[in-house]
């Protein structure tokens, strides 16, 4: 009888900052919300769990290291070549997809700022997208801050939504075909007349849409300012 590979306990100085970050993305990816505890991390790569310590002065370091790493995985799907609409719709797809296979990390930094370099390589690239609209100076700061702002809060919503229980999930997923057939038809009018319509939308219909709002929001913008400004 073949018998169960023991696994030996690692050194902090057999450890490094890359392998730590791959072990919480690895837990991360399978659903894992203790992807940034010490314990969880130090099972996962078969070390004494304060050896991470050694490489990150906290687990908000951590946090942070991870997000960014992902972060570069976003950038890492988005083509080059692109119009500014086609990057700014490959941003928003790689932004969702990736933080649904991690969403234990989306959920927690969708209202962080990593402060290390693929976050600046996301803001350069949107930061180009609405200058190539148009925009600049305080216009181009404020849609970029728009674009992701958006973008993050729906990504994090998602990946929060992906980590609850699944009759949790099911429950409010059925809510559009049971509770909302039943309301009050007197009371609800309006929901009562579009309920089948309600029903049917899709996250990815959502999500489509808003993308599409801030392209049609940016255009609006560029084409409201004055020819000079433009030029600008």
């Amino acid at each position: 009888m073949a018998k169960t590979p023991v696994r030996t306990r690692r050194s902090g100085s057999q450890l490094s900052p890359e392998a730590i970050i791959e072990a919480s993305l690895r837990i991360a990816a399978r659903g894992g919300e203790d992807a940034f505890t010490v314990r969880r991390l130090g099972e996962e790569l078969g070390a004494d769990p304060t050896a991470i310590y050694r490489h990150f002065r906290d687990k908000d370091e951590l946090l942070l290291s991870v997000a960014d790493r992902v972060y570069g995985e976003v950038l890492e799907g988005v083509p080059g070549g692109l119009g500014w609409k086609d990057r700014l719709r490959a941003l928003a797809r790689e932004s969702l997809r990736v933080g649904l296979k991690y969403p234990a990390v989306a959920s927690i930094t969708a209202s962080r700022t990593t402060r290390r370099i693929n976050e600046f390589r996301i803001v350069e690239l949107i930061l180009g997208v609405v200058t190539e609209a148009g925009l600049d100076g305080a216009d181009a700061a404020l849609y970029y801050r728009v674009v992701a702002d958006a973008l993050l809060s729906y990504v994090g919503q998602s990946a929060a939504y992906v980590l609850f229980a699944p009759e949790i999930r099911a429950g409010d997923e059925s809510a559009w075909v049971r509770e909302y057939r039943t309301v009050d038809p007197e009371r609800f009018p309006v929901i009562t007349r579009l309920g089948t319509e309600l029903a049917e939308v899709s996250s990815e219909a959502v999500y489509d849409v808003r993308v599409e709002a801030l392209i049609a929001a940016i255009e609006a913008r560029a084409a409201s300012l004055p020819e000079d400004a433009a030029r600008a």
